[in-house]
């Protein structure tokens, strides 16, 4: 793994966003932005309105957990530039104290439903979201999120009260 602050997309957004900037990391031509989540909607307004970077396309919103860091959760956003054919992805942190994020809708209406799954599965709130509802799970569902490591793998409550036949 190649430390990515030489690539052309990492300069630039150091050089506009320092305090935001933590890191890059490059690793098969993949390259990783490592950010402080305050800096997530002003870099993306960048990456998209900048004519040399011109990323169109919110490709993919995920989320992993740490549950032993202090900064539990990484919300991991991937884009394309259709135009310019490179992508970019950036890493933020989340604490689970203050699971919560602004959201990229306003930049990319199509992260709409990429954040509601991340929200469902994941319990990650999206600031300014305009419809932040469960979309996988129903709107009742209560038992946490599937996909945080503490969850059972049996899961929980009602799912343990099926008589299955032998």
């Amino acid at each position: 793994m190649d430390d990515g602050k030489d690539h052309t997309i990492s300069q630039k957004i150091r050089a506009e966003f320092p305090a935001f900037y933590i890191g890059a990391t490059l690793y098969r031509g993949d390259l990783s932005i490592h950010l402080k989540r305050e800096g997530i909607v002003p870099i993306c307004t960048f990456l998209k309105e900048n004519p040399a970077l011109d990323f169109d396309y919110p490709v993919h919103i995920s989320s992993v957990d740490f549950p032993k860091e202090a900064e539990r959760f990484e919300v991991v956003y991937e884009f394309f530039s259709i135009r310019k054919k490179h992508q970019v992805r950036l890493k933020t942190r989340v604490p689970e104290d203050d699971c919560e994020i602004e959201s990229v809708t306003s930049i990319w209406p199509g992260a709409n439903y990429l954040e509601r799954e991340v929200y469902d599965m994941m319990g990650i709130r999206f600031l300014n979201h305009p419809e932040l509802k469960r979309i996988l799970l129903p709107d009742d569902y209560d038992e946490g999120y599937p996909l945080r490591k503490d969850f059972p793998i049996q899961g929980r409550g009602w799912r343990d009260t099926f008589d299955f036949p032998v």
